[in-house]
This record gives structure tokens, sequence and C-alpha cells, in this order.
């Protein structure tokens, strides 16, 4: 229980520090836009790895010369855990924005920090607001900003499992042209899901595959864009989980006695 109270403790210091800081990126927004959102990742970026450290948390990166540096991306993940975000979050080689489910755009002083990291808030109740945001979001990967979404839509409750990927989700990397890179994340859940609301000391994989440009794909594929792209993430996940069960395993051991 202490980690989670250090977490929680630094969170909510962190939002009362930042809070000045806020207005001054506000004020910075009207005249200097890029600065203001390169400021704010910084600043975000520094909080989720003290949370990182705070949780104990080991990460084993693969595949990740495979993210192109020279151009904005689409980002794709299972997701399992509050962690994924901030696991992701950390590597990115860009400004980057995520979707959220609307309800997050009315949390207290969080939606503004991720209004300022240019993530979006999706709908997925209204289909006009819905177009709304994947447009918004094609704009951005347009300007140079990379977007990330989970196409499950939603966290899976169920280890070793997938939901369905939603085909709109790829919507954007369609309209855009930006590559889509897969992220397969092994593992995620142990670090808090499973022994809520403890948060213990594991191993998590994060796997970035080959960028796939949907235009390069054959017409049937594309037709079952989310069912392609689920198995390319369920392949590597369970082909990792096997590669890494003694280090996952290990992890797990070693958290029981946290």
């Amino acid at each position: 229980m202490i980690k989670i109270i250090l977490i929680f403790v630094s969170i909510v210091i962190y939002l009362i520090i930042t809070l000045p800081i806020l207005l001054i990126e506000w004020i910075l927004g009207f005249f200097f836009p890029n600065f203001k959102s390169k400021s704010c990742q910084a600043m975000v970026l520094a909080g989720f790895r003290l949370l990182i450290v705070i949780s104990g948390v080991k990460v084993i990166v693969l595949g990740e010369e495979n993210v192109p540096k020279d151009r904005s991306v689409v980002y794709i993940a299972n997701h399992r855990s509050y962690f994924d975000i901030l696991l992701t979050y950390v590597r990115v080689p860009r400004l980057t924005g995520y979707i959220a489910k609307k309800e997050m755009s009315s949390w207290p002083v969080f939606s503004i920090w991720m209004k300022n990291l240019n993530c979006l808030f999706l709908d997925r109740e209204n289909i006009r607001e819905g177009v709304k945001t994947i447009l918004a979001a094609v704009e951005k990967v347009k300007n140079g900003i990379s977007i990330c979404i989970f196409p499950e839509g939603t966290r899976n409750k169920i280890n070793d499992t997938f939901l369905p990927f939603h085909d709109g989700s790829f919507k954007i990397a369609e309209k855009s042209g930006a590559p889509v890179v897969p992220i397969t994340i092994v593992n995620s859940a142990s670090a808090f899901e499973d022994q809520f609301p403890k948060v213990r000391r594991t191993t998590i994989i994060l796997h970035y595959g080959e960028p796939v440009y949907i235009k390069d794909l054959d017409k049937e594929t594309r037709k079952n864009i989310g069912s392609y792209f689920r198995n390319i993430i369920s392949e590597t996940y369970f082909r990792d989980k096997e590669t890494y069960k003694d280090q996952i395993g290990s992890s797990k051991i070693a958290s029981k006695q946290d």
C-alpha cells in the first residue's frame, strides 16, 4: 500500500504545484504554440518517469528502432492497465497525443493537461462527434503530431485476451497517410490492476512492430483492418510472453514479497 500512497501523493502535489504553470502555458500558447506543447510534454514526461520509478516497474523494450523518427505516426496498442499510458508516453520521440474517452474531458486539471498534450476526447456514442474527433486527429498527424489510440476502446479486464479492434480507429492513419506502428504490451496489469489497490514490482514488455501503411494493404485486408492488427498484436503478445516467461515469472514472485 505504501507505493500507491506515494503515487497518489505525488500526483496531488504535482497538480497543485503546476496550477500556476498551467496559467503561464495558457498565455504562452497564444504566441508560441509549439513551445507550449513541448514544454508541457517535458513536464509530464518528468512526472511519468517519477511514477514509474516509485512503482518499481521494469520495462523491456523491443523493436523501438521500428518507430520512424522523421515523421508523425499512429500508434495502436492493446490496453490492460493505466500503466499502458505512462509506459508508452515516456518512449515517444516526438509530440504525441492520445485518444481518450469523452468522460475524461470533465476531470479537473487532468483534462487541461491532456488538451495541452494534444489529446483528444472521443464520444463513441455520438457518431457525428466521433467523426469530428477523428478528423481533428487527422489534422494533428498531418501537422507532425503523432497520435496513440487503443482500438479495443476500453481497458480489457481479462488477462491474455483481446477485445475486438474497432475498424474506425484506423481512419486516422488511412486519411492522414501516416504509418501505423503496433505496440504490443505484455503483463502491464500485474503492476496494479491484478492486485488492486496495491502497486507492485513487475516486468512489463513493450514491443514496437514494423510500421504499416494502410494504402499498401490489399482490399480484403483493409476491409478487416481491425482484425488484421489485432492478429499482429496477439501473435506478438503470446510469443513475447513465452520468450520472457522467466523474467515475468520472477517479477511476480518478487512482487508477492513486497
